[in-house]
């Protein structure tokens, strides 16, 4: 699978970005979806994901701000980012697992195989 991610950009403290990740070679609907970003000298973290079956779990320091969702039609995973802070500002990127799975959560890099090139999140204060 290939991972396309876009909408990355600057944007005020209290704004909202809209991520796109789209997917080719294989259909999102089948695994699982992560969001994850990387802050300048941090590790990478995970922020959201989407199951297989649609339903999303988040990353405390983001929950009621973001909202990930998947568009099966279009192959195409978003993150839907509002009430943006200085330090939501990162590289954002997409991941699939294509693994087997039998859990209910993955939230570590190792959990997913595929990934996007990232997208740069800029929040101004």
């Amino acid at each position: 699978v290939q991972l396309q991610a876009s909408g990355g950009g600057l944007v005020q403290a209290g704004g909202s970005l809209r991520l796109s990740c789209a997917a080719s070679g294989r259909a999102l609907s089948s695994y699982f979806m992560g969001w994850f970003r990387q802050a300048p000298g941090k590790e990478r973290e995970f922020v959201a994901a989407v199951r297989p079956g649609g339903s999303t779990y988040y990353a405390d320091s983001v929950k009621g701000r973001f909202t990930v969702s998947r568009d099966n039609a279009k192959n195409t995973v978003y993150l839907q980012m509002s009430s943006l802070k200085p330090e939501d500002t990162a590289i954002y990127y997409c991941a699939q697992r294509g693994s087997p799975y039998d859990a209910t959560y993955y939230r570590t890099v190792h959990d997913f195989d595929s990934w996007g090139q990232g997208t740069l999140v800029t929040v101004s204060s």
